[in-house]
């Protein structure tokens, strides 16, 4: 194996355990809670070879993170209230909302520690795979097989709409979901990858809080 396959399979193999096993694993809390570890453990173990620049003592970059995170955050809820968005523009398209059921992340389902779970996963576990996949790594390769030699700072505007594009297909939400990952690229290039982990991980933990707090459970 050459040096940039091997360098492309540390970027790419912790993300690439969350899709398998989301797509193996029913819908269950507990599922995700093994989810979660596995892919953390991967992610773990990869860190070291993935070697990405993550500067997060920055007040400036750190600022411009938390500000786009919760921005995000807010775009993503505030629609949620029309039933033409969530009839429109949600998966699948044309649909009304179905009635609410009980989520499998309730703590009255699943307990409070999987809810937990579930909240500190989908922040601080798949959000910094996902930026390292989508920011460092995907962006990168679509110019170049090298992509190590690629500046996370180029901007490459074919490149930038894939990413986006791919991005939005992992969501259920796609008109935010474009938005939001447009936001965390144009974060990762103005700013370094930390500042695009920084607001990828408020806004699932603010969206989480809001879940919890709200009882708003279809957001997850």
């Amino acid at each position: 194996m050459d040096r940039e396959t091997r360098e492309a399979v540390a970027y790419v193999a912790p993300f690439a355990v969350w899709i398998v096993l989301q797509m193996l694993l029913p819908a269950t809390a507990l599922s995700y809670a093994a989810r979660t570890i596995a892919t953390a453990a991967v992610g773990v173990a990869c860190l070291k070879s993935v070697g990405a620049s993550t500067d997060f003592r920055d007040a400036r970059r750190l600022a411009a993170g938390l500000t786009a995170g919760l921005a995000v955050c807010g775009l993503w809820v505030a629609p949620e209230y029309s039933t033409w968005y969530r009839t429109w523009l949600e998966l699948p398209f044309g649909e009304p909302p179905p009635p609410v059921s009980p989520s499998p992340y309730e703590p009255s389902v699943c307990g409070w520690p999987l809810t937990l779970v579930k909240l500190v996963g989908s922040a601080f576990v798949i959000a910094p795979v996902e930026e390292v996949f989508f920011r460092s790594f995907l962006y990168r390769r679509l110019q170049a097989r090298d992509f190590r030699a690629v500046p996370l700072s180029r901007f490459d505007l074919s490149a930038f709409m894939w990413t986006v594009f791919i991005f939005t297909l992992e969501h259920d939400r796609p008109v935010v979901a474009a938005l939001a990952g447009a936001a965390y690229g144009f974060l990762a290039m103005r700013f370094g990858l930390g500042s695009a982990i920084v607001a990828h991980v408020v806004t699932n933990l603010a969206l989480g809080l809001h879940v919890i707090f709200r009882g708003e459970w279809w957001f997850w």
